[in-house]
């Protein structure tokens, strides 16, 4: 399985308690075997990395509901705010993504009116677990 061919891949985070909390996600491949997807620095998938990276990830739908017969990669996450991983994802993201990147933009800008609520301004870089 190549887990950044995927659109889209539910990726669980721990809290402190270790309860997993899952969310979908774009994926996008990096060199190395490593994959990466962007968040916000104000999301609670941000927190849990800060405070856990370990991390899985599985193909899914845009819902974040599993595909059937699909297996999950567990792996470490690394948080980048800037840097040659954080372009990579980024302009990976926008080439695999396309027109979907400014629409996200605008439903999170709308989903969080009056906050102050960066946008895809952490990458993340999950190294992949052998096996």
């Amino acid at each position: 399985m190549v887990i950044s061919a995927e659109k889209y891949v539910c990726s669980t985070t721990y809290r402190k308690s270790g309860d997993p909390v899952s969310t979908p996600t774009w994926i996008v491949d990096l060199d190395g075997g490593r994959v990466g997807f962007l968040t916000s620095s104000k999301s609670g998938k941000y927190k849990r990395l800060r405070n856990s990276p370990r991390i899985t990830m599985q193909p899914s739908d845009a819902r974040g509901k599993v595909k059937a017969g699909t297996t999950s990669a567990a792996g470490t996450a690394t948080l980048v705010s800037s840097g040659p991983d954080f372009d990579a994802i980024q302009r990976n993201i926008r080439a695999k993504y396309g027109f979907l990147v400014p629409v996200s933009r605008l439903v999170q800008s709308l989903l969080h009116i009056g906050k102050s609520f960066p946008h895809a301004d952490v990458a993340v870089v999950v190294t992949l677990d052998q096996g």
